[in-house]
C-alpha cells in the first residue's frame, strides 16, 4: 500500500520545534506543501514559521 498524496493534501508535522523537524518544515513550506499544524510535547500553543504547535495529536 502506498501514500496518496495530492496538491491539496494537509500535513501535520510532528516533532515540528526539533532540529529534524523545523528543517523539514522549512523545506516543505518552500516547496508549498499545506502544512496545517505541527505537535511537541510542553509546546502546545506556540506557533512555528505562523504554522500552530500543539502538545498532541489526539
Amino acid at each position: 500500500m502506498g501514500i496518496i498524496v495530492g496538491k491539496d493534501t494537509r500535513v501535520v508535522v510532528q516533532g515540528i520545534t526539533g532540529r529534524e523537524g523545523s528543517f523539514h518544515t522549512e523545506l516543505m513550506l518552500k516547496y508549498g506543501t499545506k502544512i496545517v499544524a505541527g505537535t511537541s510535547p510542553t509546546k502546545g500553543g506556540t506557533t512555528i514559521q505562523g504554522i500552530p504547535v500543539y502538545d498532541t495529536v489526539e
